[in-house]
């Protein structure tokens, strides 16, 4: 445990730098001075080139891809603080990988998202922040303290605004019965109805459309999920609100995985625009106009500052 009022420093490693200097903007500070490469043969290797003894320290790194190597970035960057003489580390994951592998879905099934949990409590983090996880019960996967931050305030405020003078006409939608909840909230922030786009997925990354359960005719339409990886669920969705009816379609998400087709994808459908958070870093080729990102660094910030403030985190939950 450390003691109140020693140094705070924030690292980063190369899965998010951008994100990592957005927050140390926000707290009027700089970055911790580290270096994160690769030998020749591939092996990765961690330089910490400032003291960090009893600092209060956040190492700022989202597994996304390469997910293997930005899990180990962050796994060996532990370490060396930890070997360093850290105070307290605290692993700052704004998407976290593998979180799709939280049960077992068929016989003989890793849950792969304990295993990874497991790995960053044995390489020495304290605690996590993270940002919504795609199953909750994740945060259960971890006995250190994790800080599960929500997106759904900053992405929901946006279309606050954007349907004030229409809210009669716009509806939130669930593209899945899974979403139902985070729909429903969204829903409430808005004070607009919900609907339920109902399907059946015959196989990984391919989803069919069955039905839409409540009104989106001549409605402005939001389909709201945690992460967008292939699209192939917002899409179809999309896609078959318009066939029923729907006048406007927007979509929204926290982590903008996009793999594969994905861009393609939304660039040829009927979404009109899709809002993401920066959780994830969005690549040249993935930055088109149908794309709009929010920053979530400032909550990122905050709570950052309340963790070393030892004070309540949980009214950025809200």
């Amino acid at each position: 445990m450390i003691a109140h009022g020693n140094n705070i420093k924030i690292f980063t490693a190369n899965s998010n730098p951008a994100f990592a200097d957005k927050i140390v903007q926000k707290l009027g500070m700089k970055l911790g001075d580290s270096e994160v490469g690769k030998f020749s043969d591939g092996e990765i290797f961690v330089n910490i080139n400032e003291t960090v003894r009893g600092s209060d320290v956040f190492v700022v790194q989202s597994t996304c891809s390469p997910v293997n190597d930005n899990f180990m970035e962050l796994l060996i960057m532990i370490d060396a603080l930890k070997r360093a003489s850290a105070g307290r580390i605290t692993a700052v994951i704004p998407y976290f990988g593998y979180a799709r592998q939280d049960r077992k879905a068929k016989r003989r099934d890793p849950i792969s998202a304990k295993l990874c949990a497991d790995l960053i409590t044995a390489a020495g983090a304290d605690r996590v922040l993270t940002m919504d996880l795609h199953a909750p019960q994740i945060q259960g996967f971890f006995n250190i303290p994790l800080d599960h931050l929500l997106g759904q305030p900053l992405l929901s405020n946006y279309y606050k605004d954007l349907f004030k003078d229409d809210k009669e006409n716009t509806v939130v939608v669930s593209p899945d019965l899974g979403s139902v909840t985070r729909a429903r909230k969204f829903a409430d922030n808005i004070d607009v109805p919900i609907a339920i786009v109902d399907k059946r997925r015959p196989k990984a990354n391919v989803s069919e459309v069955m039905n839409i359960i409540g009104d989106i005719k001549d409605k402005n339409v939001i389909l709201v999920d945690d992460m967008i990886d292939t699209a192939g669920t917002i899409v179809n969705g999309a896609k078959a609100l318009v066939e029923r009816g729907a006048k406007k379609v927007c979509a929204c998400c926290t982590h903008a995985v996009l793999s594969g087709p994905a861009i393609e994808r939304i660039q040829n459908s009927p979404i009109e625009e899709l809002l993401v958070l920066d959780t994830v870093p969005l690549t040249a080729e993935k930055q088109i106009d149908k794309i709009k990102v929010l920053s979530a660094a400032g909550l990122f910030a905050e709570a950052i500052e309340r963790i070393y403030e030892d004070v309540s985190v949980s009214t950025l939950f809200n």
